[in-house]
């Protein structure tokens, strides 16, 4: 590799602020805070959102009916079209 072209590559801790948790990553993002985290000092990046979080790893999004959205639609609004 060419020297001074490439961007710093470390350990960096992401901070899921919606689960309280804490992820240690290899990143080359750039930062000026800090945290102490297991007795050493990493660069530190808060985020709203990772898989500790989101509603698609946690298994908490919402599951629709695997009929589709026709059937679904005839059984909210059968009974006032005239369908049972």
């Amino acid at each position: 590799m060419k020297p001074a072209i490439h961007p710093a590559y470390r350990t960096v801790v992401f901070h899921d602020t919606s689960a309280d948790e804490y992820f240690k990553v290899g990143s080359t993002i750039s930062t000026d805070r800090t945290i102490e985290l297991e007795g050493a000092t990493y660069p530190y990046i808060t985020i709203e959102v990772s898989s500790a979080s989101h509603p698609y790893y946690t298994g908490k999004q919402k599951e629709y009916s695997k009929e589709g959205s026709t059937a679904r639609f005839n059984q909210r609004f059968g009974s006032f079209l005239g369908k049972k």
